[in-house]
């Protein structure tokens, strides 16, 4: 483990030894008639679906947390392997003064660990919510008192565009966890597109889950204990609330493949008989087998994700991966 408490970065003349505390910016501002809209539009086409965020409620967040501890889920723990060892590396490769813009930061702690390889001016934390950013940012700014902080708010799986407050860099995009996944080719193209354009001179520290056998994808997503099943099937109640469906728990069960002419591992819900399932407004009949695709992670080959950042506009990438080219942990420059 990096020690990040040692060491705080130099800052400008125009910062006092002590700063007040983090300033927090709201962008996100859920519209729950078209949050409803979108899930029903998904209940209702040929193959339900929904977007993987719904699994992410209170609850769903926590057990999140728990399947990064199972055996089964290698990715946070090779990653984290990555970090520590390559830190001073990484940071070699960045611009001096840089604002960290740490994206999906959750906890903060990945972004933390790196504090003092790092060095950076400026942390801004981003989230759906800075709710969730608080309490996080509150005892981090505790332990970095110099170190200037923002929350900012933000859905930036639609559009990544960082707010004025965020300053005008440069800028080191920290996306860690492999979300990229989560995103097709064609949109984790433009993804890549708008954090080139967000990096302001300075560039993309971003995990990919790298290709490799099924037998080695498929527990990963599916564990011995049930964890990742729970995750998945706690969405159900999400629904329940956002749509005012009549999602039953036991009418359903957990499925995660890995569908190789997509280079893919995918979550779906299965129904375990056939059920009827109605919302104000609507209902759909879900004959027995049917599934409702939930997730899906796609994993790469490190030399196509390299040239995915070069069509995206980055001028230059390097990678690490652990001894076993498990996951990999790109640089590009701006």
């Amino acid at each position: 483990m990096l020690d990040f408490s040692a060491a705080a970065p130099a800052l400008s003349s125009s910062f006092t030894a002590a700063l007040s505390p983090p300033d927090f910016v709201q962008l996100h501002h859920e519209d729950r008639a078209a949050v409803r809209a979108e899930l029903v539009a998904g209940l209702l086409a040929p193959q339900a679906f929904t977007s993987p965020k719904y699994l992410y409620d209170a609850l769903g967040s926590r057990l999140f947390e728990a399947i990064t501890e199972l055996p089964e889920y290698y990715p946070t723990r090779t990653e984290a392997a990555i970090f520590k060892a390559h830190a001073a590396a990484m940071a070699a490769l960045q611009p001096a003064n840089t604002t960290l813009v740490d994206l999906g930061a959750g906890n903060c702690a990945k972004a933390a660990s790196l504090f003092a390889a790092f060095a950076p001016a400026r942390y801004v934390a981003v989230d759906i919510s800075v709710e969730f950013l608080r309490q996080a940012l509150g005892s981090l700014q505790a332990q970095h008192p110099r170190l200037p902080m923002l929350g900012v708010g933000m859905d930036f799986s639609s559009a990544l565009q960082l707010p004025p407050q965020a300053g005008s860099g440069p800028n080191v995009l920290f996306y860690p966890g492999s979300s990229i996944g989560n995103f097709t080719p064609a949109q984790a193209l433009i993804f890549l597109q708008q954090a080139r354009s967000a990096c302001a001179g300075g560039g993309l520290l971003i995990g990919v889950d790298l290709l490799k056998p099924r037998e080695l994808l498929e527990p990963a997503y599916d564990d011995a204990l049930g964890v990742t099943s729970a995750f998945n099937r706690n969405l159900l109640p999400h629904l329940n609330q956002l749509v005012g469906s009549d999602f039953q728990l036991a009418d359903w069960q957990h499925v995660a493949l890995f569908n190789a002419a997509e280079s893919r591992i995918e979550m779906h819900l299965q129904a375990v008989r056939a059920v009827q399932v109605r919302w104000p407004g609507g209902e759909r009949h879900f004959g027995q087998g049917e599934r409702i695709h939930t997730e899906s992670s796609y994993k790469w080959r490190a030399s196509d994700f390299e040239q995915l950042l070069l069509s995206a506009g980055f001028a230059r990438t390097q990678a690490w991966t652990d001894e076993r080219g498990w996951f990999a942990v790109f640089w590009a420059a701006g």
